[in-house]
């Protein structure tokens, strides 16, 4: 991204965590990202935001369907996966579909992989939501799905 006169175009794709489920909008990553940014001398239209709480791996790709975004952005951001853990998916499916889910972003970043953030899955397990669950075993699958991701992201030329 360069520092101009242009307005720059952010497209944020997720689940709660890009939605920002129970915080401000104003406290949303992908708007704390853009604000960041603004201050630096970049302009940034507010994002784009493309994520609904619970959503899995293949909820998104039918909501990027959906929404049917128009690139290309100056920056993507992608940060899915937590809800397939949740819910038991075979991670198998995850691969598959996460692989599919950072193609479609850097298209929507005009294949320009330095324009692409794939961010990690937090781990919840350390919240008060995993209270009375099993927080070692919900780690170690948290980690599982990391590592796919990152390997994927680093087959595609985006940086982990």
């Amino acid at each position: 991204m360069e520092q101009g006169n242009d307005s720059l175009r952010y497209l944020a794709l997720g689940d709660s965590y890009t939605i920002g489920e129970s915080v401000a909008p104003g406290l949303r990553y992908p708007v704390q990202i853009a604000d960041s940014l603004n201050e630096r001398g970049y302009f940034m239209e507010p994002p784009e935001i493309i994520a609904v709480t619970g959503w899995t791996t293949g909820d998104l790709k039918a909501g990027i369907n959906a929404a049917n975004p128009k690139g290309p952005y100056d920056l993507v951001s992608l940060l899915i996966g937590v809800n397939n853990q949740y819910r038991g998916m075979d991670i198998d499916i995850y691969r598959k579909e996460f692989g599919e889910l950072i193609d479609q972003s850097i298209s929507f970043a005009g294949n320009d992989t330095g324009r692409v953030i794939v961010i990690s899955i937090p781990d919840w397990g350390v919240t008060p939501f995993a209270s009375g669950r099993d927080r070692e075993k919900i780690a170690r699958e948290i980690d599982q799905y990391n590592a796919v991701k990152k390997e994927i992201t680093i087959s595609r030329g985006v940086v982990w």
